[in-house]
């Protein structure tokens, strides 16, 4: 019996990470014949997208993109952080990963979108700084449509708002994403929280009515608990095999598991010895079809 179509879904949009051109679109037909030939229900539908996905990449190989601003994926999972200039994004993001880039107290200090990435659960997460959104992004205003191009290939976004800003500045930034019609799992990053009142974050976030987080790039702890948020940001659940973290979607069985190692195992595997939240005891040995949970240890057995 094939997986939920939700969950096939995820995982077809995993194995596309990073791949363009005629590598986009063989892996795509590839994928196709791994489907069920359904011809009504989610997996006909499944089916279409798939199809879709395949003609849509014809017309962006065949196309030129002048005003593009390809951003490479790295990672289990692509994160990036909006918000209008001056919102603290650059500094957030050396932060977090590490990464040396220019920083400053004026507007535009960034011009083009910025990856890095971070380690968070023992798993490679990528975050991109998009440059400050103005209102028009939408219309192409600063270069705003390519920006918005980038943001459409991300997983989720966090929304930056200094804690000083006037709330208008977060409408203005919601509002070009809605025109754009994007639509992401959101957070929205209370940043420079050293120079106002923690009460401002529960204020931004009764406002937008979305989850918000202080955080300051002073301030270890509230770096931590950022990351915490960010993981829960992914959707993604992380098990480990062979002593590795790695990252899958929830509701993904011992099989899933064994294809995110090689498709050779996933193919001789016949279930696995589990130690965790998803097992009786430890070590109990499970079929193929188990589902795991979060910081399950698994040993694929073949």
């Amino acid at each position: 019996m094939p997986i939920p179509h939700r969950i096939a879904k995820q995982m077809i949009q995993r194995r596309l990470v990073g791949l363009e051109g005629g590598a986009r679109i063989k892996e795509l037909r590839s994928i196709l014949t791994e489907l069920p030939d359904y011809k009504n229900g989610p997996y006909a539908d499944l089916r279409k997208w798939v199809n879709g996905q395949i003609e849509e990449s014809r017309v962006r190989k065949n196309a030129t993109h002048r005003d593009s601003l390809a951003v490479r994926r790295e990672g289990v999972a692509q994160i990036a952080l909006v918000g209008p200039p001056n919102a603290g994004k650059s500094s957030l993001l050396q932060a977090l990963s590490s990464i040396q880039i220019k920083t400053g107290d004026y507007a535009f200090t960034t011009t083009r979108p910025v990856p890095a990435v971070t380690y968070i659960h023992d798993c490679r997460v990528q975050l991109v700084e998009i440059p400050g959104l103005i209102a028009g992004a939408a219309e192409d205003r600063g270069g705003g449509k390519a920006l918005l191009g980038v943001l459409r290939g991300a997983d989720a976004i966090v929304l930056c708002h200094a804690a000083t800003m006037p709330l208008s500045e977060l409408a203005t930034i919601r509002a070009e994403l809605e025109v754009a019609a994007i639509e992401k799992r959101t957070l929205i990053a209370v940043t420079k929280l050293d120079e106002a009142d923690e009460s401002r974050v529960e204020e931004i976030a009764r406002a937008a009515g979305l989850p918000a987080i202080g955080v300051s790039v002073l301030d270890d702890d509230s770096l931590d608990r950022l990351r915490a948020q960010l993981w829960e940001l992914t959707g993604l659940i992380r098990v480990w095999l062979r002593g590795e973290a790695q990252a899958l979607p929830p509701g993904a069985t011992v099989v899933d598991a064994a294809r995110a190692v090689h498709h050779e195992l996933a193919a001789s595997c016949t279930g696995a010895r589990v130690t965790g939240p998803s097992a009786k005891f430890d070590g109990q040995r499970v079929g193929r079809d188990h589902a795991l949970a979060d910081d399950d240890v698994v040993e694929i057995l073949g």
